[in-house]
């Protein structure tokens, strides 16, 4: 059985939030991931929220109502910050609590009184009236073949004879990309400058690129990670620190 599962997964448990009850809503209770949001506008800062049906809950909010007393003080903090770096450092026993409590306040049961329901209705913020931000700093990334498929069809463009390169099944491809090229959905396009020569010029100009290669990406975020020149055995992955984001 997987150690990530608990009783907040059960597939009966239902929300006092009706929109996280529809048939195939993408934030039922039984996910409940976290992200960094605002309000539109840019008026206020960044802060971390759980995403529930089509509202977001700010779990700022939440601490500030008291609503997350007698969880451990660094769990309460991380709630607090305007990322989820804080949140992502914690093992997962430490956060299990916190899972826990957002379950037992959101469900539609009577665990959480009518005082507790009031005030978490009060830190829900409706999706439409949020922006995303990166859920946390950004230090590094690198980015993988996402299936043999990918592999061959990428092939093909610089080796239409030869498009699998023979190492592929044995060992992960990827490359090391900038980070600084990473932003939310909905960013402006901004197009690469460099040196570039047409067939008929006779000296390379420098601007804009002429084409935009645009991919749909998965990402995930790997943290803390292992010390250089040490490996994570598979054995024991699934002990790592590990925070959904929507």
């Amino acid at each position: 059985m997987n150690r990530s599962i608990d009783a907040t997964h059960g597939p009966a448990l239902r929300s006092w939030i009706e929109s996280a009850n529809a048939g195939g809503v993408d934030f039922p209770i039984q996910n409940l991931p976290f992200g960094v949001f605002r309000r539109s506008g840019g008026e206020t800062s960044w802060g971390v929220g759980v995403a529930i049906g089509d509202q977001v809950l700010s779990l700022g909010d939440l601490a500030r109502q008291g609503l997350l007393a007698g969880l451990d003080d660094d769990l309460v903090l991380a709630c607090q910050a305007p990322d989820l770096a804080p949140l992502m450092r914690l093992e997962r026993q430490a956060r299990a609590p916190l899972r826990a409590r957002l379950s037992r306040l959101l469900s539609a049961s009577e665990e959480a009184s009518t005082s507790s329901r009031e005030r978490a209705a009060g830190a829900l913020v409706p999706m439409a009236e949020t922006e995303m931000g990166l859920p946390a700093p950004i230090r590094d990334y690198t980015d993988f073949y996402a299936s043999v498929f990918h592999a061959r069809n990428v092939g093909k463009l610089f080796r239409p004879d030869n498009p699998l390169l023979p190492n592929y099944k044995h060992v992960p491809i990827a490359y090391h990309g900038r980070s600084s090229s990473i932003v939310v959905s909905g960013s402006a396009v901004r197009r690469s400058k460099g040196q570039s020569k047409p067939p008929e010029s006779e000296t390379p100009s420098f601007g804009p690129c002429r084409l935009l290669d645009y991919e749909l990406e998965v990402g995930f975020l790997v943290g803390p990670g292992n010390t250089p020149g040490s490996c994570v055995p598979i054995a024991e992955a699934e002990t790592t620190s590990s925070v959904s984001a929507w």
